[in-house]
């Protein structure tokens, strides 16, 4: 197929949809393990190993764990596959993490392009989204603190080991299942924020994303612009996610570049705007295949090596469940 034919955008869009799909299965699949594990149905259900990467605090323990220890998670393996993949996504193909898998991001991209169609949308100040990405950063800064630099590998061991944390996921489940008032307000005023300035929750509070972030400066892979042919009407500055000023930039190094090429796609001049890495130009395509191939790789690792599945047995999962669940 041409590049006329697939876009950047279809390409997102495609690999987005496929994604946010897959994270609705294993949550279907999440939910009958839940089932099972609490007593409410005998048909057992092995729980989806992919769900761990909505656990990224543990992963981020386990993470200390095994640099330390050379000790790989029994208890959520998947999740800290998945972390470090994401990780090497990163920091060789920028925030694809965002730009193509997470739902969230999906999700956001959406409300983005609803507050478009009613006229919403409204560019900060480059010094006020600045000033607005502080936030994630603190977070980010209150997790490393709290775990990567206070915690010992002895406490961190004492927590993955926890009943609670065999059970996190279906905690997870059960705080969306049954949503508090406080959880809906706050959900609701991201929503309307995000029709007024683009991608709100991803840009200024994720902290996962900061994380991510921080990594894809070290990326050898990056737009770039050919000043020489640029005609600055702005079309890329107007389609990014991120809200960077494309249109200014020799090269876009920024932590919020999330690697979509969107601005590859809409950009009227052939070759002012590509995709290099190690600064040879490559196809618009590269960073979403690049990340899925990083996925598929730690993916087919993990199992060969006995580092997907986690060791607990059915009897030990049912019987944590139970006891955090019907007390």
């Amino acid at each position: 197929m041409s590049q006329k034919i697939v876009t950047p955008h279809i390409l997102r869009r495609v690999i987005q949809y496929l994604f946010l799909f897959f994270c609705l299965f294993i949550g279907y699949r999440l939910f009958q393990h839940f089932i099972w594990a609490t007593g409410q149905s005998s048909a057992f259900v092995p729980k989806p190993p992919s769900v761990e990467a909505f656990l990224p605090i543990s992963a981020l323990m386990a993470a200390k764990q095994f640099i330390l220890t050379n000790k790989w998670d029994k208890v959520h393996p998947a999740g800290l596959t998945l972390f470090f993949a994401f990780i090497w996504m990163a920091l060789l193909f920028r925030k694809s993490f965002c730009g193509y898998i997470c739902p969230v991001g999906l999700i956001s991209n959406l409300t983005e392009q609803l507050g478009r169609k009613l006229k919403f949308q409204k560019e900060l100040p480059v010094k006020a989204a600045r000033i607005l990405s502080i936030p994630k950063y603190i977070i980010l800064g209150g997790f490393v603190y709290f775990i990567v630099i206070n915690m010992s590998t002895r406490q961190i061991s004492s927590f993955l080991t926890l009943p609670y944390n065999y059970v996190a996921d279906s905690k997870m489940l059960a705080f969306f299942l049954a949503p508090s008032a406080t959880t809906l307000i706050v959900i609701a005023v991201l929503a309307i924020i995000s029709l007024f300035i683009r991608n709100f929750w991803c840009r200024f509070l994720c902290p996962y994303g900061a994380l991510l972030g921080i990594c894809s400066t070290f990326s050898p892979t990056a737009i770039t612009r050919e000043a020489g042919t640029c005609i600055s009407c702005g079309k890329c500055r107007k389609i990014c996610p991120a809200a960077i000023h494309v249109d200014e930039r020799k090269a876009v190094h920024s932590p919020e570049c999330v690697g979509c090429a969107e601005c590859v796609g809409v950009c009227p001049v052939n070759d002012c705007l590509t995709v290099r890495t190690f600064n040879k130009k490559v196809p618009f395509a590269t960073i979403a295949v690049g990340c899925l191939a990083v996925l598929l790789i730690f993916y087919g690792i993990a199992v060969l090596t006995g580092h997907w599945y986690s060791d607990a047995t059915p009897e030990l999962i049912r019987k944590f469940h139970m006891m955090i669940f019907n007390k």
